[in-house]
């Protein structure tokens, strides 16, 4: 009898460690359709992951904090515009996670040097993360050039999306 419910208990207290779950990963899964193009519409702070010319998803963005016009150079709080490519993930981004966006080209490196200035680099589509949660209740352009969602949306464009994908970025 004493047995039975020493057994009880401990199973009951492993059902119990199994009802509260592990603790959420940042690493989610996907399985639908490729995303085969991001598009970013800048005036319109939206992101679009789109397999072939249908809308998979759909996110409000924050983008640099001077974010009209193109990014020409370091520290100047643009978020670049035209086309690029998904080249880089970063699981351990301060920002959470963090999608690579390929800027800058060779071209607006050669510019940024005949100017005497650098181009900047590290783009990223990321999260808020603590940076984040503290300043984008304050005002919406807060990244360095970077285009930042929500904590749990960067898990999904972290999922959904792979090397290689282009990302065109509207003004």
């Amino acid at each position: 009898m004493y047995r039975a419910t020493r057994r009880t208990v401990a199973l009951s207290v492993l059902a119990f460690m199994a009802a509260c779950g592990k603790p959420k990963s940042r690493f989610k899964t996907y399985s639908g359709p490729p995303v085969t193009q991001i598009v970013v519409n800048k005036g319109k702070r939206r992101l679009y992951l789109l397999s072939g010319t249908t809308v998979l998803k759909a996110y409000d963005v924050g983008l640099g904090f001077a974010p009209v016009g193109t990014k020409q150079f370091e520290g100047d709080g643009k978020t670049p515009e035209g086309l690029y490519f998904i080249d880089r993930f970063n699981p351990r981004s301060r920002y959470h996670l963090s999608v690579g966006v390929s800027y800058p080209r060779p071209e607006q490196v050669a510019l940024a040097e005949s100017l005497g200035r650098k181009a900047g680099g590290d783009i990223f589509i990321h999260g808020w993360g603590p940076e984040g949660r503290q300043l984008a209740d304050q005002k919406q352009d807060w990244t360095a050039g970077c285009i930042a969602v929500n904590d749990e949306e960067i898990e999904e464009i972290f999922a959904m999306v792979t090397t290689g994908v282009p990302i065109i970025i509207n003004p």
